[in-house]
């Protein structure tokens, strides 16, 4: 065995380098071993189209880590980590023409959505409000363990209007929506966010996510990173290496290593063992813990077969576009100002045909498509005076049965994303970026099979760790036995995304691991 460290920790996405940062900070010799040949994990940036093109591969927002502890107790800002900070947060964009435009200044966003409803105005102001009322609960429970099943039951019983807040967490968006606005448009503009963690607008426990997301970028903004999301993960290791840790790339771990029910090291794909003197922590996908470092024999039986019906939720897939100039919507030069924008009809309905679609295996007519403006909002993306896009296809099934369109025959993704990214461009073209075809210098197509390909976390072309509905959340995340961020081996513990509070680039998952590790090690 080679040398020995306190912590070893497997995966070196925003999660891993989080725990790891807070296990060296306490004092502890840490390791992190990534199987990738950069380290980053959802959070890397690639020139996947042409030189001087800079991609975010996975993660483009800096979202949900506008609320996190962790850039300010790490420090984030001083080890290279520049936020932009747009005015126009999101938008959405229908086909007719017409688009809604959500800004950082509530008065403006509100005087915008009145000519659609006034009613769905007001409603709107009560939303995003009731997020800066909400705001300190909601990081509290996303940056602490999650509370027992028991636990949570009780405080709903005795808070008051609690068992309304409980209905709330259960409802699906279009019940939601349909309830709280009049008009197809609003309720599309939410129900959108509802996809960007697989939940389709009928499916338990949408409405929840829909707000949050909505609510949370207009109130703290939907920031990119000067540079790509991958100043992030190289801050993290900056942070680090500070503390005297170290990270090894193309290091693929297959084992962890246990004796008496407590780990000892890691074994990776080379054959070389490493060993850990005190604990181990995966922040790699929950199945990666249970099937491939520990095995059914150490983590149970019970345990093995939860995560044998753990759902991974619906596929992605997403366009590269390097252009010869920035493209102009069809909706205004307002939507070019925005972070993201969301191609899609005015309805729930068509959101939900197309997500049937979807899960029966058919290439999707007309998914939900995000638009993210990346050189618009950073220069830095794209050489002067050209453009760089990123449409992210929400929704795509992970084995092809059929086709929608009517255009492809192929049922194989290597055969079929060419031909199918041409109907999604064609469609972007006619409804929402006039000419933009012509624009193109190169457009590269990462297919959910390519997605899996690049990164084993992406499992089944997810990028969640995991689907979301209201029995993969909380203590139940990713299954039961595995909800508290510790296994049943006892100096083992998990951190990533298939945690509790789940995906998005919080760092929350590994933030939560290292206060339960450095609790148990009485070092926190």
């Amino acid at each position: 065995m080679t040398k020995n460290y306190d912590a070893i920790v497997i995966g070196a996405g925003q999660n891993g380098l989080t725990c790891a940062c807070y296990l060296a900070r306490a004092g502890l010799s840490v390791l992190v071993l990534e199987q990738y040949s950069a380290i980053g994990g959802m959070t890397i940036s690639e020139e996947l189209t042409l030189p001087g093109f800079q991609s975010d591969v996975h993660a483009s927002g800096y979202q949900l880590a506008n609320i996190s502890p962790v850039p300010a107790e790490l420090d984030l800002a001083g080890h290279g980590v520049e936020l932009i900070e747009p005015e126009r947060v999101y938008a959405h964009a229908f086909p007719d023409g017409r688009a809604i435009v959500v800004e950082r200044d509530l008065d403006r966003t509100i005087a915008a959505l009145a000519p659609w409803s006034r009613r769905d105005a007001a409603a709107c102001r009560r939303l995003f409000e009731l997020f800066g009322q909400e705001k300190a609960n909601l990081v509290n429970s996303m940056f602490s363990a999650p509370p027992s099943f028991a636990a949570t039951a009780q405080t709903l019983a005795s808070t008051p209007g609690g068992m309304a807040r409980e209905r709330f967490s259960l409802q699906s968006v279009r019940s939601w929506a349909n309830e709280t606005f009049e008009t197809e448009a609003v309720r599309s503009l939410f129900g959108a966010f509802g996809l960007f963690v697989g939940s389709a607008p009928d499916d338990a426990g949408g409405a929840e996510i829909a707000w949050l997301f909505g609510a949370l970028l207009q109130q703290t903004g939907n920031n990119l990173v000067r540079g790509g999301m991958h100043q992030v993960s190289r801050a993290l290791a900056r942070v680090l290496g500070k503390h005297g840790g170290e990270i090894r790339t193309s290091a693929a771990v297959d084992r962890i290593l246990v004796d008496n029910n407590r780990g000892t090291g890691v074994r990776i794909a080379t054959g070389e063992e490493i060993g850990a003197r005190q604990i181990v922590v995966s922040c790699a996908d929950p199945n990666q813990l249970v099937n491939r470092f520990l095995g059914a024999e150490v983590v149970g039986k019970e345990i093995a077969d939860a995560m044998a019906s753990y759902e991974w939720g619906d596929a992605s897939m997403a366009m590269y576009v390097a252009l010869d100039r920035p493209v102009e919507f069809a909706g205004g030069n307002e939507l070019r100002q925005a972070a993201h924008v969301h191609l899609s009809p005015p309805s729930i309905g068509a959101m939900a045909e197309a997500m049937n679609q979807c899960r029966a295996g058919d290439l999707p007519n007309a998914p939900l498509i995000v638009a993210w403006n990346e050189s618009t909002i950073d220069s830095s993306r794209a050489p002067e005076g050209k453009a760089l896009m990123k449409f992210v296809v929400l929704g795509t099934p992970w084995k092809i049965s059929g086709d929608a369109t009517g255009k492809i025959s192929s049922r194989d993704w290597d055969c079929a994303k060419e031909p199918y990214a041409a109907h999604l461009l064609e469609l972007i073209e006619r409804d929402y970026l006039p000419g933009l075809r012509r624009q193109i210098l190169k457009c590269v197509v990462h297919s959910p099979v390519d997605m899996n390909r690049k990164l084993s976390s992406a499992v089944k072309g997810t990028i969640s760790h995991g689907a979301m509905p209201p029995y993969q959340k909380g203590s139940m995340r990713p299954v039961p036995g595995l909800g508290q961020y510790r296994t049943p081996v006892t100096n083992v513990y998990l951190g990533d995304s298939g945690c509790h509070p789940g995906a998005g680039v919080s760092m929350a998952p590994g933030h939560n691991a290292a206060k339960a590790i450095l609790s148990d090690l009485k070092l926190g």
